[in-house]
């Protein structure tokens, strides 16, 4: 693909087809010009088979932002269109919508509300909210999930992680293992989640950090080929980074030859006047062994170097790991806090790919559309409850309790202002004998959730930098329920309706049940 072919398949033209004659349906019909508004949210968590997310961190906007300063359909994005014919030869896309597309197909007129990155999200309560000309903001619809979808799976996955991980250190290491270009989203979503550093060099460098890594296999396969020893390759990487030694010590056996050959190279390094780093295990019981390293290590005078722990580690193995070391810790009469506090957890396949759960299944639906004199409320039904979309003009407030804590999120519609009422009623979205009435004085908080991400094309803030988006999250989930933060089973937290838009969503579903 040469640099023309890559511009073209990376900017407006990053859409689904569908997308693409359905504008062309409104422009022919006349309304691509009506102002419309769309939610995106999710409809549940990620479910990773053996465990659960009870939440979600959101991610991607920026880069959504980025993507949609700079789309537009030019000459060379016309001329895909117009070349592209149907079943019988003729073409698919008439000359006078491509050239309406040429002098109006860009997103200077979208407004977008968006959940800010690092926020704690929630199922079914929208995280953006888009408002524009029907043609452009339907067109929209694909970019925005893909940027946002996979940025919040892999962000949760991190925040998972980091949960699991305490206040040990946790390094990105997916970049090999990500769907293509795909895995630089990853990276980013991982530091925004909780991954402290990236082996990812280009955008570690982007995003304000220096990338880490240690040495793979390789370097010490390559001196034993060349009829050397796994110390003499110790050695060589310790002379050329005296000050960051980190040796992986599992080419050969860990503890019969890699961890004493580390030692030996980290007492001349002593000798020196250097600190050692530590030592990397990749392989065998992560756990045995990093009991087995510290008690080597300390023997050794070294208490202080780090063990870095790598090998397809997620939130469910780090907390097996954990678990193992503070049960058998006590068999070799070692410290399993002080163990569990050198770990630096090396995480890379499961934490890109989200394994388990492969995808967020993030949606894009119309809820309202404007008439020309007024907006005109819109909903989707399906068999599905769980897939009826919540119609009309919203917005998303969080509630916290006499504790301090997240207690709902509540979708309400656009003119509601609940830290106004002295009540405020919770209604389930879909299961009307479920709700609950809280007074507005047993609550410590209410705060809108949305904020505006652009206006009119034009993006209302600078990004935001690293720091402060991972502290977002950071306070974010100290505010959640310890039963929702759970790695395996976690409690479901409530996402409600207010009372004036469940009638509405009522109102509509009788009347479209009727025709």
């Amino acid at each position: 693909m040469n640099g023309a072919q890559l511009r073209t398949a990376t900017g407006i033209l990053f859409t689904d087809q569908y997308q693409l004659t359905m504008a062309q349906l409104y422009f022919r019909m006349g309304i691509h010009e009506r102002l419309a508004q769309f939610d995106h949210f999710f409809r549940q968590p990620p479910n990773y088979g053996l465990h659960a997310a009870g939440y979600c961190i959101a991610a991607g906007l920026e880069w959504l932002l980025d993507w949609m300063e700079t789309a537009y359909f030019g000459p060379a994005e016309i001329e895909v269109l117009r070349g592209q014919r149907n079943r019988v030869g003729k073409p698919i896309f008439g000359e006078d919508f491509l050239a309406y597309l040429r002098d109006n197909g860009n997103f200077s007129g979208i407004t977008m509300w968006a959940v800010p990155e690092g926020r704690v999200v929630h199922a079914q309560a929208p995280m953006t909210i888009v408002r524009g000309p029907l043609l452009m903001a339907q067109i929209l619809e694909t970019a925005l999930l893909n940027h946002l979808n996979y940025q919040t799976l892999v962000a949760t996955k991190a925040s998972r992680i980091r949960e699991a991980s305490g206040a040990s250190t946790v390094l990105e290491f997916g970049l090999r293992r990500g769907q293509g270009l795909g895995a630089n989203a990853g990276t980013r979503a991982a530091l925004i989640g909780g991954a402290d550093f990236t082996s990812n060099v280009g955008l570690a460098y982007t995003i304000g950090q220096t990338a880490k890594g240690t040495h793979a296999h390789a370097m010490v396969q390559s001196f034993l080929a060349l009829g050397m020893s796994e110390l003499d390759a110790f050695r060589a990487y310790a002379e050329v980074y005296p000050d960051d030694c980190l040796l992986l010590v599992d080419t050969i056996d860990t503890l019969q030859s890699g961890v004493p050959n580390a030692i030996r190279v980290f007492e001349e390094l002593r000798a020196k006047g250097h600190k050692p780093v530590g030592v990397r295990l990749d392989s065998g019981d992560l756990a045995y062994l990093a009991i087995q390293t510290a008690l080597m290590l300390d023997q050794a005078g070294f208490p202080d170097t780090v063990i870095v722990l790598s090998n397809d580690l997620d939130e469910l193995v780090i907390w097996q790991i954990q678990s193992q070391i503070a049960q058998e810790a006590r068999r070799y009469n070692a410290d399993a806090d002080a163990i569990i506090r050198r770990l630096v957890y090396g995480v890379g396949t499961r934490l890109v790919t989200s394994h388990g759960e492969g995808a967020l299944g993030g949606v894009y639906k119309l809820v309202a559309v404007h008439d020309g004199q007024t907006w005109q409320p819109a909903i989707k039904i399906a068999e599905s409850a769980v897939k009826l979309t919540n119609p009309g003009l919203k917005r998303v407030w969080r509630l916290y309790d006499d504790r301090g804590k997240a207690t709902a999120d509540l979708i309400a519609l656009e003119d509601e202002d609940p830290t106004s009422e002295e009540y405020i009623r919770l209604r389930h979205p879909t299961d009307h004998t479920r709700q609950r009435l809280l007074k507005r004085t047993e609550l410590t908080g209410i705060e809108p959730l949305l904020e505006p991400a652009m206006v009119n094309g034009q993006r209302v803030a600078e990004p935001l930098p690293l720091e402060q988006m991972r502290a977002r999250r950071h306070a974010d989930v100290e505010r959640l329920d310890l039963g929702v933060r759970r790695i395996m089973n976690p409690h479901i937290y409530h996402v409600s309706l207010s009372q004036r838009l469940w009638e509405l969503k009522q109102e509509l579903l009788a009347r479209l049940q009727q025709v």
